[in-house]
């Protein structure tokens, strides 16, 4: 499966087949996150390619724009992990990010694999909206310090705490609750990036504060139903 039928008119997903498309999808991750190339290496993702893992890049025409790279779980599991996906910042918010993210659920679909599953950092408003807003995923997990330190130029000097998701690829999206159901919410900056850029301690207060709730939230027996752009992630009970 080369193209996605979710592809607007020149734009194209291929397989990472030659040392040389790796390379360059590489370089691209590197860019979308600051500059830095820990992120995926080029040797590792193709090992991945080469094992028979999810590893495509983006085109826009003959131009890579975007890749996105995932892995499989345990057999028993039936599951793959989305490790990283990202498109070129110019082109951002164009809706391409949901077409890599549709290419993968038709992917695995046609390998039997039932759920994909990812990380996403909790302050970003966008990448909330996304993942539990249009795609449906349902939150598993809040992971403080995942990563432990990121020297990239989007995480640098940050804690890298995330919200795992699974999203479910032969069910219905997950709905927003309705008002009724909500009994907690918590909300996140518009825009944490312009937040880090303007005051870093503003936004490891961000940090702290959101994190403080979240986690204070789930021991209590409450569980993310879902995200607000207003009011944030919505709580109810299960």
């Amino acid at each position: 499966m080369h193209d996605s039928q979710f592809a607007p008119p020149g734009i194209a997903i291929r397989p990472l087949a030659s040392v040389t498309e790796v390379f360059e999808a590489s370089a691209l991750l590197a860019e979308v996150w600051g500059g830095d190339r820990s992120g995926m290496p080029a040797n590792l993702l193709r090992a991945l390619a080469h094992s028979g893992n999810y590893a495509v890049g983006l085109y826009d025409g003959a131009r890579m724009v975007g890749a996105s790279v995932a892995f499989f779980a345990a057999p028993a599991a039936r599951s793959m992990h989305s490790h990283i996906t990202g498109v070129l910042p110019a082109l951002q918010d164009q809706g391409l990010g949901r077409v890599l993210k549709q290419h993968q659920r038709e992917w695995a679909l046609a390998r039997d694999v039932g759920h994909i599953t990812w990380t996403f950092d909790p302050l970003v408003a966008r990448n909330a909206h996304f993942n539990l807003r249009v795609l449906g995923a349902r939150v598993t997990e809040y992971l403080v310090d995942q990563y432990g330190p990121m020297d990239d130029g989007v995480n640098r000097g940050d804690e890298s705490d995330r919200i795992m998701v699974s999203w479910a690829l032969a069910a219905p999206p997950v709905p927003t609750p309705d008002d009724d159901r909500v009994v907690a919410s918590v909300p996140v900056p518009q825009d944490i990036a312009a937040v880090r850029a303007a005051s870093p301690v503003d936004a490891a207060a961000w940090r702290t504060h959101v994190r403080d709730a979240l986690v204070g939230h789930l021991a209590d027996g409450l569980v993310i139903g879902g995200f607000d752009d207003e009011r944030g992630y919505l709580f109810v009970r299960p």
